[in-house]
């Protein structure tokens, strides 16, 4: 499931520990017991299998991103925390959406975005609760033939604060990705799609236009169940204008990312890792790590 929230510089609702050290230091851990849990139970013998229906994937679906963001830039990826900035920055962004797969095509999720800034004026922030989402993603048309799998990825999300220029804003997002297979195991094939964001601000003093990437790539999983991907576009932005203080000029700019993940016997993700780099137009970096916590996988 991809999702990107949109955030304005909010004020912080802090917790009682500060900044991006405590946090790394917290989403790794976490990130290194789910990984260690899952890829020892990453396999599953037959015996455990029951013949009745089996209730549906429940998990903490955990991502955690680390990204370097130039001055004056919104950073509208693949797959993000939108940051605009007016001076370079250090961003460590936590989602953490509750998901559950309906069926093997129908994923349900709901959850909140965790964040702290570093700039070399303020040091880092005290993390903050910005912002909440919701969304789903749907297989839509299976592959048959020539005509590739298509899947529909939408979702919505609100701020929670408002931000130090006054202003809140609602982000809607849809993706469409087409997947073509080269086996009937779907272990090697195609991809191609594109992502539209549209950010309304809650103010006619400012207008945030909408960002548009177009991509193409591939993936290969390997027997031992490690997959690799590749996306790589070009992403349009129609600019930005808050309060007459930041004006962001439109841009058509490459942008790419890569990931390798560990799936289990039955396809479950147990563990990601992505590299993504944006041009906005300056190059944004972002390394993001994703491991799902399993309350029920089947």
């Amino acid at each position: 499931m991809e999702f990107s929230v949109h955030r304005i510089e909010p004020l912080r609702r802090s917790f009682p520990f500060r900044g991006g050290p405590w946090l790394c230091l917290l989403a790794a851990a976490f990130h290194v017991l789910a990984a260690s849990a899952a890829l020892a139970g990453g396999s599953k013998d037959e015996d455990d299998e029951d013949d009745g229906p089996s209730p549906p994937n429940v998990y903490l679906d955990l991502y955690t991103s680390f990204a370097t963001v130039p001055g004056n830039t919104l950073f509208l990826g693949f797959r993000n925390i939108a940051e605009l900035t007016t001076s370079s920055s250090r961003n460590i962004n936590v989602m953490a959406p509750m998901s559950v797969d309906v069926n093997d095509h129908l994923t349900l999720m709901a959850g909140v975005n965790l964040s702290t800034t570093s700039t070399a004026a303020t040091g880092w922030q005290d993390v903050a609760v910005n912002a909440v989402f919701a969304g789903f993603s749907a297989d839509v048309l299976l592959q048959t033939g020539w005509l590739p799998k298509v899947t529909v990825q939408s979702y919505l999300a609100r701020s929670v604060d408002t931000g130090t220029l006054g202003v809140d804003s609602t982000t809607s997002t849809t993706v469409v990705e087409m997947d073509y297979a080269l086996d009937k195991d779907e272990t090697r094939g195609f991809l191609g799609g594109i992502k539209y964001t549209n950010i309304q601000v809650d103010t006619r003093l400012a207008n945030v236009g909408a960002s548009l990437i177009g991509y193409a790539g591939g993936y290969y999983q390997w027997p031992n169940n490690w997959k690799v991907s590749g996306r790589f576009g070009v992403q349009s932005f129609d600019g930005a204008s808050l309060l007459n203080k930041v004006h962001l000029q439109s841009f058509t700019q490459p942008i790419m990312r890569l990931d390798l993940q560990r799936m289990d016997d039955d396809d479950n993700k147990l563990f990601g890792v992505s590299f993504e780099v944006v041009w906005a137009p300056k190059p944004v970096y972002q390394l993001t790590l994703n491991t799902p916590l399993y309350l029920h996988r089947e």
